[in-house]
């Protein structure tokens, strides 16, 4: 199965990153975004953002497909 590395911007200003097996990157960010597989956060650096939300993203840090889950 394939591997994901799900974005999460959260606290207005701290972005995570966790690795996520799945079939496809909106399969990853929903078993993120529901909590329904472990993960462990790593914090990635700060940015200017003021919602919640959860994107898959390639190794340039890109969403992949525009996908994304929660506020944007």
């Amino acid at each position: 199965m394939p591997k994901f590395q799900v974005l999460s911007r959260v606290d207005a200003y701290v972005d995570y990153t966790c690795e996520v097996e799945a079939d496809s990157a909106e399969e990853a960010v929903d078993l993120a975004y529901s909590g329904d597989v472990p993960v462990t956060w790593d914090k990635q650096g700060v940015v200017e953002f003021d919602a919640v939300r959860m994107s898959a993203i390639d190794e340039r840090g890109e969403d992949i497909d525009g996908y994304t889950r929660g506020k944007g």
